[in-house]
């Protein structure tokens, strides 16, 4: 195959891409026109190759013009009588232009097509709707503005004033009410924009928000029953809804016939405007799942014929203490990456392994390390069932820096991250130090402002850590007797740091083991807060239990847990483990099944 001409001197400027180009095979001397050309490399599938630089448009002049026409020439047309060029053309043609970010670094000079329509959204199922928002929606997610899509949202003039009132403080509502104060301005601030038409809500680069953004600027007329206090905020915003309804329940000129639905998280809310014949619905956007049935539970039970059909395909081989398997077929495109599979039949050797490889339509699995042996006990502590043993396998292990572990009470999740971070801080030295935080969420009543220190205040709310140090360094004692106990729970206490939530913005944490618990308790913007204090080397353990929810407009659809074991399923760097069996006692066993 001939190799295209050299290069003349303006291509000096060509981009790295450019060398991979693929060359045309075209006689040197050829004469033949431009149309000539581009006809046979529409027949023949060939393309010819041109690469475009922003730098040379100005400074030849007419770069654009000879872009464009060669174009034109390129498009398929009706056969015409060939054209002799007078001059030759080179098979590569360059022009001097630096590729920018928004233009690929070369042009095929081929009939292109036509730019595809914007992609509509799969999840509209009818026309535009108007949505109003309750003010709890707006202090619950700042950005709830943006996530609905193609349709309208209309804020009453309750809620702007409501929402004034969350804003003083340093709690997380009050932020949440401050962000969407400066959403709200930013959406108004624009030249030109309009109240009383409506704001365009992809005006600040939410380009996902078609629809648009509306105040109420105007007194509304409605009529509630009587028995509704009319002073209260929730029964205004529930005439606004009843007023929209109205006005939008027929075709107006320059205003379609719209559909009206209340938004609020307030079950309250929701049940009064049904009461009044009026469309209310929750807001869904913060739920990660629909059920918490549809949790990511970490395992994988392998199929009673496993083996039977895999014993043509697979493949084993012993890496030191571990038995690796390659495996292939239908099971391979539903696993994840440090996900667990194990396979367990009556009169068959049992298998535990983790997902450590997938590639294609092939699976690697890792035999695990047996932690239930007295051998391998950590810190004095064995593992008493399957799920156990595979969350400590996440937890010693080094490349995962991020586990997250749920289960009922009693299932040993402070037990086993406690035991695992005592051995990695002061046995294998890996990590310097324990640093330990939880929500603090009261059961009941609060009881009031609590003194000392940072970590004083944060003693009452970490009972948990003091019940399983006292079992790990009663354990650990070694017949030393009282002295000897008393300088291990020095040692041990040392190297424990208790840490309050509401002091984590901007730290960042450098080779430390961090545990969260009660992590159920936090909301997704709460756990990114947190997730993201780690540093080089640090590992980070989120605990809870899912049905234990006492954050209010929380639940195991929208926690911060859930929303962190979701987002994290398949990382290399990450596992998640749900422990099924609590080993706490038979008593407490009982009492989580039937209470």
């Amino acid at each position: 195959m001939p190799l295209p001409p050299a290069p003349t001197k303006r291509a000096a400027l060509l981009s790295p891409d450019a060398h991979d180009a693929p060359a045309r095979s075209s006689h040197r001397g050829s004469r033949r026109s431009g149309e000539e050309r581009a006809g046979e490399a529409a027949a023949s599938g060939s393309q010819p190759l041109e690469l475009f630089d922003n730098l040379g448009s100005e400074a030849t002049g007419g770069g654009e013009t000879a872009r464009t026409s060669r174009r034109a020439k390129s498009r398929p047309q009706a056969p015409a009588a060939p054209v002799s060029a007078p001059q030759q053309q080179p098979a590569i043609q360059v022009e001097t232009r630096v590729p920018t970010a928004a233009a690929p670094a070369y042009v095929p000079l081929v009939p292109a097509p036509q730019a595809p329509a914007r992609p509509k959204r799969s999840k509209s199922s009818g026309p535009a709707k108007l949505f109003v928002l309750d003010t709890n929606v707006l202090l619950h997610d700042p950005m709830c503005l943006f996530r609905f899509e193609e349709h309208d949202i209309f804020l009453p003039m309750i809620v702007l004033e409501e929402l004034d009132g969350h804003k003083k403080g340093t709690t997380e509502v009050a932020r949440n009410g401050r962000q969407t104060s400066r959403t709200l301005d930013a959406l108004a601030a624009p030249h030109g924009a309009d109240i009383a038409m409506g704001l365009k809500l992809d005006t600040t680069g939410h380009r996902e928000a078609g629809g648009k953004l509306f105040f109420q600027t105007a007194p509304l007329d409605y009529s509630l029953p009587v028995s509704l206090p009319q002073g209260k905020a929730d029964n205004q915003i529930l005439g606004v809804v009843q007023a929209l309804r109205d006005l939008h329940a027929t075709n107006q000129p320059g205003r379609p016939k719209q559909e009206v639905v209340l938004v609020s998280k307030d079950i309250n809310m929701r049940v009064k405007a049904r009461a009044l014949g009026l469309a209310a619905d929750d807001y869904q956007n913060d739920k990660t799942l629909e059920d918490g049935d549809l949790l990511y539970a970490g395992s994988l039970a392998l199929p009673a014929d496993f083996w039977t059909r895999q014993s043509k395909t697979v493949e084993s081989w012993q890496s030191g203490s571990n038995t690796f398997y390659r495996i292939s077929g239908p099971l391979v495109p539903n696993l994840y990456i440090n996900q667990f599979v194990y396979f367990e039949a009556p009169g068959e050797p049992s298998m535990y392994a983790r997902v450590t490889e997938i590639r294609d339509k092939t699976a690697v699995f890792k035999t695990l390390k047996d932690y239930s042996s007295g051998k391998n006990a950590v810190w004095g502590v064995n593992t008493r069932n399957r799920e156990q043993n595979f969350a400590m396998n996440l937890l010693m292990d080094p490349e995962v820096d991020f586990v997250t572990l749920t289960g009922t009470a009693g299932t040993g999740k402070t037990l086993m991250a406690l035991a695992s971070g005592l051995t990695q801080v002061l046995d294998d030295r890996r990590y310097t130090e324990i640093i330990m935080t939880r929500a603090t969420v009261s059961v009941g009543e609060d009881i009031g402002f609590l003194p000392g220190t940072e970590e004083e205040k944060m003693g009452p709310w970490m009972g948990a850590l003091d019940d399983n140090l006292e079992f790990l360094a009663k354990g650990d004692g070694g017949g030393a007797g009282e002295w000897g106990r008393a300088a291990t729970n020095e040692l041990i206490r040392s190297r424990i740091k208790v840490k309050s939530m509401n002091f984590m913005r901007g730290r960042t944490f450098l080779n430390k083991y961090v545990i969260i618990d009660e992590a159920q308790n936090l909301t997704p913007k709460q756990m990114k807060t947190l997730i993201t204090r780690a540093g080089p080397g640090t590992k980070i353990i989120c605990m809870g239990n899912l049905a234990q929810i006492d954050t209010p407009y929380l639940t195991e659809g929208s926690s911060g847990l859930t929303f962190a074991v979701d987002k994290f399923k398949g990382w290399p760097h990450g596992g998640h483990i749900t422990l099924a069996r609590g080993e706490r006692s038979r008593l407490a066993d009982f009492a989580s099944d039937v209470l």
